[in-house]
């Protein structure tokens, strides 16, 4: 039997001035309880995020963090929003974007834990959002940092593409991706259709790349604020 999924996912983004660097670093550190402790709470991850182009180390934004949750409900969620925690990030932060996902379908685990349910599916009525994350074994990181550059490549040429970030809870070894798509169906074209990351996906057993992985896609319900200037769903 599938488990009904959280009520509502939400993706945080913050983007900090270059000399508030070092206060989001220290934020990320002692953050980690509150958010995982405030009340709703099911799943939550503060993240780095990259350009995602290799995966490693020297992809990395550090002017832009983020929080990855998941809720058992919409009013938990609201309540955060006027927590101290997200009152010291927007402090903090020079541009933020905050994007509403209700999950349609998810598949592997993330710590171990299936953080966004087993939902039974469903239709997306407008865009869709994906999360993909991997935790690499320590042997095969390099076989798997030489993958990965045709597979960007083709992502950020793909038609239907409005938003995509590197995340990860660490430069190396702990990545992933979130992307905002026009359509479920442009996602797929991505996912199943693209050459490169077809390539990607036959090689990822036999390579045994990943420790831990998880995929998931989500309907995009209502987002706010803005990443570099504008709205991924304008």
């Amino acid at each position: 039997m599938r488990e009904a999924g959280p009520e509502l996912v939400t993706l945080h983004l913050w983007r900090v001035p270059r000399l508030a660097v070092p206060a989001a670093v220290l934020r990320m550190a002692v953050d980690r309880r509150a958010v995982r402790g405030a009340a709703g709470v099911r799943f939550a991850k503060l993240l780095g995020t990259g350009d995602g182009g290799s995966f490693r180390a020297r992809d990395a934004d550090p002017r832009t963090w983020g929080l990855l949750a998941s809720w058992a409900d919409r009013a938990s969620a609201l309540a955060f929003e006027r927590s101290a925690v997200a009152a010291r990030w927007r402090r903090l932060a020079e541009e933020t974007w905050r994007v509403e996902l209700r999950p349609l379908w998810s598949r592997g685990r993330w710590s171990g834990q299936e953080p966004f349910g087993r939902p039974a599916g469903g239709r997306a009525g407008g865009p869709v959002a994906a999360v993909t994350r991997a935790r690499l074994r320590p042997s095969r990181v390099r076989s798997f940092w030489r993958a990965v550059p045709p597979v960007s490549a083709d992502l950020r040429a793909q038609p239907g593409l409005r938003f995509a970030v590197g995340i990860g809870e660490a430069p190396v070894g702990l990545q992933g991706t979130f992307s905002v798509w026009d359509s479920a169906a442009a996602l797929r074209g991505f996912a199943y259709a693209g050459a490169a990351h077809s390539a990607v996906i036959e090689r990822t057993v036999p390579e045994r790349w990943y420790a831990e992985e998880l995929f998931a896609r989500f309907a995009v319900e209502a987002a706010d604020g803005t990443v570099d200037g504008r709205d991924p769903l304008a």
